[in-house]
């Protein structure tokens, strides 16, 4: 085989406006380094780069879900085969040293090496439509919490009369009491002062409010399109079947099977053993809001869900704690919802593995 018949594979270090993209031969060596523009202009001058060494076999891109997220969605509608790259550990760049090209020729040797299999999310279905009205319903949960904290704490330190008329109330008719306050003209009096501020707080909370309502509703057509069975098992709302579409993706196929699945959402056991210890540790790694809705439907379903009350005292008589039993739950959880999930985004399960056990 000739060097021009060989193989080629990218790496792509990725940023807000431009990305630098370093090519590969399948042997190692390296080929070459340069820098475009975020613009679809620019991926394609990227693509016809890259593809001037060579047959394109596949390219490593770092930051699919974020900076390279334009890039990853214009080479996948190009047929070209994309890996997840994370970064280079600590290890590495205190050895190599940090810029874009090396970053960029960290990716592509991952990609050659196999460290690197992560197939990116489609980002173009209806979970992502999930994920963005999700994502603006969380920003205005937190801007409501801040501004009520804000709210209370003007209170408290408000002059009197104005301190004693609030501070008794509670969140819900201060909200309702500070919006109708009616502040006087002279702004540089303290008291009319406090009063124009803890208005437009309330208000903005008010406003908050029909925001997250709105949000609420959109939530529940997506979910109810995308995931109905889902949302019947029990323990799991809106917010859970949000958070695990979310995780698996518009493209779920990528995840091998419900064992990878679990492994993605940190409920996987991790073997822990050692001589004659036999034993598993908890699994801190994987997508921890992911884990944090499984923990949610484990603790809903151990306080009010009978089959799950008589496992519990089963375990319980074995010797088991509350933890241990919740992270059992958590995996019982993956394995149940994964078929789901599947069946959600209309895709068949890759084998028959997929509804076992680990």
């Amino acid at each position: 085989m000739t060097d021009h018949q060989l193989e080629v594979i990218g790496g792509v270090d990725t940023h807000a406006d431009t990305h630098t993209a370093v090519v590969i031969d399948e042997i190692g060596r390296m080929l070459g380094h340069r820098q475009f523009p975020t613009t679809v202009a620019g991926y394609r001058a990227l693509l016809a780069w890259m593809s001037e060494h060579g047959p394109v076999r596949s390219i490593g891109i770092e930051g699919t879900g974020s900076y390279g997220v334009g890039l990853a969605r214009y080479l996948r509608a190009q047929g070209v085969h994309l890996v997840e790259v994370d970064r280079p550990n600590r290890k590495m760049r205190r050895q190599r040293g940090k810029s874009d090209p090396i970053d960029a020729e960290a990716a592509a040797r991952a990609v050659l090496a196999g460290t690197a299999t992560t197939t990116p999310k489609n980002r173009d279905g209806q979970v992502e439509a999930i994920r963005v009205i999700r994502a603006a319903r969380t920003s205005a949960v937190k801007s409501r919490t801040a501004a009520i904290n804000a709210l209370v704490g003007m209170v408290r330190t408000a002059p009197e009369p104005l301190r004693t008329q609030l501070l008794d109330l509670r969140n819900s008719e201060l909200i309702i009491t500070a919006a109708a306050l009616r502040p006087a003209l002279d702004i540089a009096d303290p008291i009319a002062a406090t009063k124009t501020a803890i208005r437009r707080l309330a208000r903005r909370i008010i406003d908050l409010d029909r925001e997250i309502r709105a949000a609420d509703v959109d939530l529940q057509v997506l979910l109810k399109q995308a995931a109905p069975r889902l949302l019947e098992l029990p323990g799991i709302g809106p917010e859970v079947a949000a958070q695990l579409l979310i995780t698996a993706g518009d493209n779920p196929e990528r995840i091998r099977d419900e064992r990878a699945f679990a492994a993605l959402c940190g409920v996987s056991p991790i073997p822990a053993s050692s001589g004659r210890t036999d034993r598993h540790r908890l699994n801190r790694g994987g997508d921890r809001m992911a884990n944090r809705a499984l923990y949610i439907v484990a603790v809903n379903r151990m306080r009010c869900h009978p089959q799950t009350l008589t496992y519990v005292k089963r375990r319980r008589e074995q010797g088991l704690s509350n933890k241990d039993i919740s992270r059992c739950l958590k995996r019982y959880i993956a394995r149940q919802v994964y078929p789901l999930i599947l069946e959600s985004l209309r895709i068949r399960p890759p084998s028959s593995t997929a509804l076992t056990g680990a």
